[in-house]
């Protein structure tokens, strides 16, 4: 969905609880939800997708008000609340369904994609390299009920993700 009043992006940065959680309090993120995306399953389940053989990862539907943040500055921000250099895994959490990715919609957000990479690679914020991958949306499977704003249902809930004060040349 991309208007005057609504964009959405696709991301991917290990579990999705964390991502969410830290995503929803970006000023100009309209709506999150979380779900499957980046396999081949069809109407994946969490059951289908922890097992790491789904090709899915856990990952974000953002959409946001482009007036107020800009795609471009919501990659920032989610290259500051994961590790970007670690493949298949964030934290404690190690499989696919736990990588980093960015699933653009269209020729613009790959570019822009691939130019905040760039960037923040050359911040030398992250002292490795950037394993997130930049690869076309295909589909998006809204994830069960009891894991959409979990923590904010459990507040004390597992989370391996927080904001870091990083420069990366934005």
């Amino acid at each position: 969905m991309m208007n005057d009043t609504s964009q959405t992006a696709y991301l991917a940065g290990g579990c999705f609880w964390g991502m969410e959680e830290l995503v929803r309090q970006i000023d100009g993120v309209l709506e999150t939800t979380v779900g499957y995306t980046g396999g081949a399953t069809q109407d994946p389940t969490y059951e289908t997708v922890k097992m790491g053989n789904s090709g899915h990862a856990e990952s974000l539907k953002i959409v946001f008000d482009p007036r107020r943040l800009t795609y471009r500055h919501l990659l920032f921000e989610f290259f500051r609340m994961h590790n970007p250099t670690t493949p298949n895994r964030q934290g404690n959490d190690i499989g696919t369904q736990y990588r980093s990715a960015i699933f653009y919609l269209d020729e613009m957000q790959k570019h822009t994609a691939e130019e905040v990479i760039r960037t923040v690679e050359a911040s030398g914020e992250w002292k490795a390299r950037l394993v997130t991958e930049v690869v076309p949306y295909r589909a998006f499977y809204r994830a069960e009920e009891y894991h959409q704003k979990y923590l904010v249902k459990h507040p004390h809930g597992y989370t391996c993700h927080y904001v870091r004060r990083m420069e990366l040349g934005e």
